[in-house]
């Protein structure tokens, strides 16, 4: 979605329990999330390459400007929700890259989530030990 007031290209990422709100702005490759960069957010270079995912496959690393806000789960969740972000915010920005994205299974949210625990077990799929005398 295009903010009418600032004209910046507004799409939401989700992974896990992470939500990332991503703002695409064209410029000169500044990415930021949650006020700081993004390799001194995440930490971890892993994580680094799958929240830029989008942006190196397309060559467009140096070509806009992103801001981020995440909030909930941690930082796996956090990379992942951001690649999808950026991924759905390159694609209604330029429709003739979609297909790219969609490719390279960019633009498909993981709906992979935590199982609950089940009343009377130890966790979701972790049985008591049983013994049969």
């Amino acid at each position: 979605m295009i903010d009418p007031k600032t004209n910046e290209i507004v799409t939401v990422g989700r992974r896990k329990r992470a939500t990332a709100r991503v703002r695409l702005i064209p410029g000169t490759g500044k990415y930021t999330v949650n006020g700081h960069p993004v390799a001194e957010y995440l930490a971890r270079e892993t994580l680094v390459q799958v929240a830029t995912q989008p942006l190196e496959l397309l060559g467009l690393k140096d070509s806009f400007d992103i801001r981020a806000r995440c909030d909930g789960g941690g930082l796996a969740g956090q990379a992942g929700a951001l690649r999808l972000g950026v991924a759905r915010a390159i694609a209604e920005n330029d429709e003739n890259l979609r297909p790219a994205l969609r490719t390279a299974g960019l633009m498909t949210r993981d709906a992979r989530e935590v199982e609950r625990k089940k009343p009377g077990q130890p966790g979701a799929r972790k049985r008591f030990q049983f013994s049969k005398r």
